[in-house]
């Protein structure tokens, strides 16, 4: 079990009705207030009128329109209401894209030059504004990580940031909020939460036992809370525990004692950086392939240890468990309604080197991952999701 430090100092507050501290918890930070959301969900679902109500003693200035893989544009946008109207305390209301949209204008705040320099050095991060938090969509755990993943459409970039400054100061998480969700963000949400969880469990050091339980329990959840949610959508217990798998899924709990760099995730931001497809529905395509790319001698074990423990495989022989571990987790995403290859959401070959390459270049994905993939790997597993 390799050493480990955790840091988690963002106030979780879980179930219904708890949006009703925010006038209290954000008047510790000042009383001007950025509001950043998404498209005209949270409107309809009523929850902007219903924190217009609870903050109406606040000054709410407000940067709508934060789109699926948050682009620089749009914190640039960000950044210069909080230096123009001198905010005090930013409030994401939405799911992973708004917060890490929210985190980058945060830092960028206190930051003289463009914000993209930020992501490209998070040395250069030395200060944030107080970042709030409510949840509308469970999927990236952004709500209690230091993390953020911004994507620059200028460049054909889809980068990681983080910093101990980034961390929400509260979140409000109530699975009331996920009534609404279509089912295609249910499901996508589902497989990030999976996925993110899978990237900890597969990693170099296999000898956290407690941490590897933790993570075989999240998935679990999934699912099976995820089908429940799609049939039932205001099933409180299927949308609470879904909720926080996806909280404790990026938490950094889940990696303790193990480390090491993923493998999945720095080859969709390349897909979503190029072609803007959904992350969670990028993510369905890549893990059953490269689970199939990387499984050989050495892995076997480990996926059949997964097969058995999450899918109840009962197969004796560690290849047969492992292989039918990897159908069942396919024919999972399948089920909920996810894409399986690349070519259902519009990808061809053309920018697979490219694409390769890039990943190589901004990971670990060829040094510290579980399986360490170069660019030909990459290519490979690209060219086996064509369909």
């Amino acid at each position: 079990m390799n050493n480990f430090r955790f840091y988690a100092p963002t106030d979780i507050r879980f179930g219904k009705g708890q949006a009703d501290c925010l006038p209290e918890e954000l008047g510790k930070y000042g009383k001007r207030i950025l509001m950043v959301y998404g498209g005209g969900s949270v409107k309809r679902s009523g929850l902007y009128d219903r924190l217009q109500e609870l903050l109406k003693e606040f000054e709410i200035f407000e940067l709508p329109g934060i789109e699926p893989n948050p682009k620089i544009t749009s914190v640039r946008k960000g950044v210069e209401i909080c230096k123009k109207e001198q905010i005090d305390v930013i409030l994401a209301v939405g799911g992973g894209s708004c917060i890490d949209a929210s985190k980058n204008i945060a830092c960028g705040a206190f930051y003289e030059g463009d914000p993209w320099d930020l992501v490209l050095d998070r040395t250069k991060i030395t200060k944030a504004l107080p970042l709030a938090v409510v949840l509308t969509i469970c999927a990236t755990g952004s709500e209690m990580n230091n993390g953020a993943v911004i994507s620059n459409e200028e460049t054909n970039e889809k980068l990681e940031m983080g910093a101990d400054v980034l961390y929400p100061k509260i979140s409000i998480c109530d699975p009331t909020y996920l009534y609404t969700l279509p089912p295609a963000q249910t499901a996508a949400g589902t497989a990030d939460i999976m996925s993110h969880v899978l990237e900890q469990y597969f990693q170099p050091c296999d000898t956290a036992w407690l941490t590897d339980r933790l993570s075989e329990e999240v998935l679990k959840t999934c699912i099976r809370y995820c089908p429940v949610a799609l049939e039932e959508p205001e099933n409180y217990e299927a949308r609470a525990n879904l909720m926080w798998a996806s909280t404790l899924g990026l938490n950094h709990i889940l990696t303790a004692g193990k480390g090491g760099a993923w493998s999945c995730h720095p080859m969709e931001h390349q897909l979503s950086a190029f072609y803007d497809i959904t992350h969670g529905a990028g993510l369905a395509i890549l893990t059953p392939a490269w689970m199939r790319y990387v499984l050989c001698d050495r892995t076997a074990g480990r996926f059949a240890l997964y097969a058995r423990q999450v899918w109840d495989v009962e197969a004796e022989d560690d290849y047969q468990a492992a292989e039918e571990g990897i159908r069942c987790t396919e024919s999972f995403f399948r089920k909920i309604g996810l894409p399986s290859t690349l070519s259902e959401v519009g990808i061809g070959r053309e920018h697979f080197r490219e694409m390769a390459e890039k990943a190589v270049e901004v990971s670990g994905i060829a040094t510290r991952s579980y399986y360490h993939l170069g660019a030909e790997d990459i290519v490979k597993i690209f060219e086996s999701c064509l369909g």
